[in-house]
């Protein structure tokens, strides 16, 4: 199921692909309830250590921020899907 939006093709709510933004790193058609919104999130510029260390002070960091709990914001979407556990990007960041 394809669902176009914006003139941009997703292959369905809630799905991250990558952005089309060069500064970001995935975008996603977000639905929460009846609200639908196009988030960029991750900044492209920037690898990631994805340690267990580098992880659990990530999440540690971005637990306080407003939003973590809710599918409309990018702090969601970073947790979920960067940070989540092992099998992500193993670029280190740049010096």
């Amino acid at each position: 199921m394809s669902i176009e939006y914006r003139g941009r093709t997703f292959p369905g709510y809630n799905k991250p692909v990558k952005s089309d933004n060069p500064k970001k790193k995935k975008m996603v058609l977000a639905k929460e309830n009846d609200q639908v919104k196009l988030i960029h999130f991750g900044d492209a510029s920037m690898g990631h250590n994805y340690s267990a260390a580098a992880r659990k002070s990530y999440l540690a960091r971005s637990a306080g921020i407003k939003g973590k709990d809710s599918k409309l914001s990018a702090n969601y979407w970073s947790r979920k899907v960067l940070w989540a556990g092992p099998g992500g990007e193993k670029k280190d960041p740049p010096k």
